[in-house]
């Protein structure tokens, strides 16, 4: 078992999360490790992950986006339903460590432009609200009385004795 980097894991998971039903764009798994982790790595340090992870055949670049490979989604299977996401990231961690890439992949080489526009995008986004899907939505207050139920008949009224 090889040392896996936090943030190889983190661009994993955010892939898989982003690109469900078509390739994910930068932006979008970069929005998606902020809703993982609540903070965005350098772009440095995001660029040589999908680079590591593009070499060992787990993601790749399709029409304009990444996205997984049977390896990645391989990897991504399974994962506890009922688990936080450390423990998501811990059980990815693990699988990751394990992982031996079965012959060579090309690597995907972002510039540090291309990762600094993304994160630019998603910062953007995520001010204007309602904008970014993948983040977590506020929940509405329930105290305030449900349109359509002002009374509520007793069981006993009405009924014939």
């Amino acid at each position: 078992m090889r040392p896996i980097a936090d943030v190889d894991v983190l661009i994993l998971m955010a892939t898989a999360l982003a690109s469900k039903r078509r390739p994910a764009e930068l932006a979008e798994i970069v929005a998606a490790v902020d809703l993982l982790q609540g903070a965005i790595p350098l772009p440095d340090r995001l660029g040589e992950a999908i680079a590591r992870l593009s070499i060992l055949g787990l993601i790749r670049a399709e029409e304009g986006g990444l996205a997984l490979t049977p390896a990645g989604q391989e990897i991504m299977a399974g994962q506890p339903r009922k688990a936080n996401t450390e423990e998501r990231i811990l059980a990815t961690k693990g699988k990751l460590a394990g992982y031996v890439a079965k012959g060579e992949s090309v690597a995907i080489a972002l510039t540090r432009e291309q990762l600094g526009a993304a994160i630019q995008v998603h910062k953007a986004a995520k001010r204007v609200l309602g904008k970014n899907l993948l983040m977590p939505k506020p929940k509405p207050d329930r105290h305030f009385k449900v349109e359509g139920r002002w009374r509520r008949a007793s069981a006993t009224r009405g009924r014939p004795s």
